[in-house]
């Protein structure tokens, strides 16, 4: 296992900086995943992990030893790293144990240790009886697991995997990614996993980087994200939230009190006073309101039938906000005036918070003031 640390890393092709001045740490054995729009800078992060790309300031270290910066620089093969990339990457003319082997023979193991180590690969990812067949004989989720085998084989104290299942469709991506959890767990190797979709890093990481132009947004546990987003960037880019500004007046029994379409509200949240966002979730937002519950009045835009129900995208007029997602049971026709109730939520300032380390907070549910 090996702990990664990068300190104030910064990477420019030409007049665009791919990475700013990205300082964070990721635990010996944790599997950490990378997530944010096209563009952001999340391949270029695994690509200077990897020494596939050197960085033009800043140090990057790998289990206390630093691989680049600072007048040094190890080169990919002494990075003691497996990478298993998007196309899988494998010799078709060579067989599955074949592919796995071949990495061994170069470092000089001999005959007995690399098929003992093939073997071995080979039952961790549940393709025992599947070594002598060749790489187009197999399904996309075979291959991508002879891709991840290959790696695993050579005992690496990390790998690096660059949208491993992007190829793959959807039942197989999510048969995968139960075979990822299972196979991380068993290795205890460090994984750092890229992947544009976000519900893929969600289900498989303990920690996930949010990054943007560039810069991280926040690194933390999948449920911080979601319930605490650090930034407007993350609270939109998770979870499909959506923003709604308020005026937040201060702090109340642990919890935020803002101004919102002129009403008064206690919600969960972590502001000082002055302008702020309210980040909502369909999860926030109800067409039956309870009793006591704050109610928003709003007028239905769009209407789409998903996952059993309806979702109403709403416009909370006069709030100034973009339209918010509604969970219905029942159509509710493009044009009708409704009454959303409010049962959470997560105020943040305008200019986002700290990105890590976040104090513990309860969420509790929202209340109006008399």
């Amino acid at each position: 296992m090996a702990e990664i640390a990068f300190q104030s890393v910064t990477r420019n092709f030409a007049a665009t900086t791919a990475v700013a001045a990205v300082s964070f740490t990721v635990p010996s054995g944790a599997f950490f995943a990378l997530v944010g729009p096209s563009g952001c800078g999340k391949t270029t992060v695994l690509r200077l992990i990897a020494g596939l790309e050197r960085p033009d300031a800043g140090t990057i270290s790998l289990d206390g030893r630093i691989v680049a910066g600072a007048g040094r620089f190890v080169e990919p093969g002494q990075r003691d790293l497996g990478m298993v990339f998007q196309s899988y990457a494998l010799w078709p003319h060579m067989t599955v144990a074949g592919n796995i082997a071949f990495g061994l023979g170069l470092r000089g193991l001999s005959h007995a240790e690399q098929w003992a180590r093939t073997a071995e690969a080979l039952a961790l990812v549940g393709l025992e009886g599947q070594a002598d067949r060749r790489p187009h004989q197999l399904s996309g989720g075979q291959r991508q697991r002879v891709a991840l085998a290959r790696s695993l084989a050579m005992r690496p104290a990390l790998i690096l995997l660059d949208e491993p299942l992007a190829n793959l469709d959807a039942h197989l991506r999510q048969a995968m990614l139960a075979e990822f959890r299972r196979i991380h767990r068993q290795a205890r190797t460090t994984f750092v996993f890229v992947t544009h979709d976000q519900n893929e890093a969600m289900a498989l990481a303990d920690l996930v980087a949010v990054m943007d132009r560039g810069r991280m947004q926040q690194i933390a546990p999948p449920q911080e994200l979601f319930a605490r987003p650090a930034s407007a960037m993350v609270a939109r880019f998770v979870g499909q939230g959506r923003t709604v500004p308020v005026e937040v007046l201060g702090t109340e029994g642990g919890l935020v009190r803002v101004r919102l379409m002129g009403r008064d509200l206690v919600l969960p949240g972590a502001a000082p006073a002055g302008p702020g966002w309210l980040c909502l979730r369909a999860r926030d937002l109800t067409l039956e309101p309870a009793p006591g519950q704050p109610r928003l009045a709003g007028r239905v835009s769009d209407l789409r039938f998903e996952g059993g129900d309806y979702m109403l995208s709403v416009d909370l007029e006069g709030s100034g906000a973009d339209l918010v997602e509604v969970p219905s049971m029942v159509p509710v026709a493009p044009g009708a005036e409704v009454s959303v109730g409010l049962s959470g939520g997560w105020v943040l300032p305008r200019e986002g918070l700290a990105r890590e380390g976040l104090a513990p907070m309860a969420l509790q549910p929202a209340y109006e003031v008399a």
